[in-house]
């Protein structure tokens, strides 16, 4: 079974992350919410507060076969203020495992430099980061580059974790799952 870390920062985007929960688990991948720091209940940028799986120590070594951020203004500034999280990124990246991120969080990618020489994509406005870190800046829903994957915002957070279903748990189960929720 595919694994797959989803950080959570006050501040993000409760769509992105509930949408790649969602989908990932109705797929079989074995997913757990990682908190930025020790406090397990996070607040959205909207209000919502979802209690993550674990605190960011927890995992500290880890390796899943992919994290992935969600974006959200003041969720993307706090992911992208840890040296950690740049860090563990970078060690994902190392070690041949999946990265992803969607809207504004494309940019934490981008300044922890996973993104060099990569295609990827982001929220609109966010480019200039993206191309600033070695990117080629795409404007498609979603981008996958080797091992990177990126999307657009929160109406592509469906898209984009299909197509992580897809690159963790093969094509019959991302058909299979996107058919059930109608998206394909």
């Amino acid at each position: 079974m595919a694994t797959a870390h989803v950080y959570l920062a006050p501040g993000f985007e409760e769509v992105e992350f509930v949408s790649i929960v969602d989908v990932l688990r109705r797929g079989g991948v074995f997913v757990t919410s990682i908190a930025l720091d020790d406090e397990l209940a996070v607040e959205g940028a909207h209000g919502m507060v979802i209690q993550a799986d674990l605190p960011f120590g927890a995992v500290d070594g880890e390796l899943a076969d992919a994290i992935i951020l969600p974006g959200g203004g003041p969720g993307t500034q706090a992911l992208a203020a840890s040296n950690e999280l740049a860090i563990r990124l970078q060690a994902h990246q190392a070690a041949g495992k999946r990265v992803a991120a969607v809207c504004a969080a494309s940019t934490v990618l981008a300044k922890a430099g996973v993104l060099q020489g990569k295609a990827a994509t982001c929220f609109p406005g966010c480019e200039p980061v993206l191309a600033e870190h070695g990117a080629t800046v795409r404007s498609d829903q979603v981008v996958t580059d080797g091992l990177i994957t990126t999307s657009r915002a929160a109406g592509t957070s469906g898209l984009f974790a299909l197509e992580l279903l897809r690159l963790l748990a093969g094509e019959a189960k991302a058909t299979s799952v996107g058919r059930a929720m109608l998206y394909l």
